[in-house]
């Protein structure tokens, strides 16, 4: 078996986080329900991180890991230092870590900072009376232009994925997780800019507050940008709700 294993400077030792996922089955906090990939959490050096295990991919990604991309554990790391370089907030990215097998990648691992925050954007979707709803949602919108801005395409920007934290002056901080779609531009047109929010609520009042935020802040008609991102935000969870009809259909005659 061939390992390739990258840890960050931020650590003193590596020697933990081999030791942590080496005994990752045994060992470790479960965070979440562990659907797909399985989060655990440790302590380190005083700190609480995460680590996740990323579901065994399939035959064919198995030899694509190993030979044509880059594994989900390894961008994940790669992506969240180059967000941390543009001044994007993420959790510190501490280690990765990718098992090979003589057919492909076998297992993969990454290691991060673990943040404790107050909500996602996932609440602001379910609890139209959450607390400042409308300023969270303001300040995000401003978060996404700024993503925007930088060149930053978060190919999986979706209500779960970003982390918000509330600051003592009432301002807040927020921070992508998940990260291992991305794509980075020299510059986004208008049509990747309003593609990108599209999976993040079905709501036509929050798409409205969020038109109105994004308009004051690029040279676009607030009517114009509602429009065009109502359009892609009806267009998606059409064909969203279509996969999820047909999964059951073939569910029942599986059955």
């Amino acid at each position: 078996m061939i390992s390739k294993f990258k840890f960050s400077p931020v650590i003193k030792s590596s020697r933990d986080i081999l030791a942590f996922i080496k005994d990752f089955n045994t060992s470790g906090e479960l965070f979440g329900n562990g659907d797909r990939n399985i989060i655990k959490l440790f302590d380190l050096d005083g700190k609480k991180i995460n680590i996740k295990s990323f579901k065994i991919p399939n035959l064919v990604n198995k030899i694509a890991y190993r030979y044509f991309r880059k594994s989900k554990a390894r961008r994940s790391y790669e992506y969240a230092t180059i967000l941390l370089e543009k001044g994007i907030g993420t959790p510190q990215p501490i280690a990765f870590l990718e098992n090979f097998n003589f057919v492909g990648l076998r297992d993969s691992y990454y290691a991060s900072e673990h943040l404790v925050t107050d909500l996602t954007y996932r609440e602001l979707v379910e609890i139209p009376d959450y607390p400042d709803h409308d300023n969270i949602l303001r300040q995000f919108t401003r978060f996404s232009f700024e993503l925007h801005e930088k060149g930053i395409e978060f190919i999986d920007h979706s209500p779960g994925n970003t982390l918000i934290k509330k600051n003592n002056d009432g301002s807040y901080d927020f921070f992508l997780v998940d990260l291992n779609r991305m794509e980075f531009h020299s510059s986004l047109t208008f049509e990747q800019r309003m593609k990108n929010l599209r999976r993040l609520t079905p709501i036509k009042e929050m798409v409205a507050v969020m038109s109105n935020e994004y308009a004051k802040l690029y040279p676009e008609t607030e009517q114009k940008i509602f429009d065009t991102l109502w359009k892609y935000t009806a267009d998606f969870q059409e064909q969203f709700y279509r996969k999820k009809r047909l999964k059951k259909k073939l569910k029942f005659w599986k059955k």
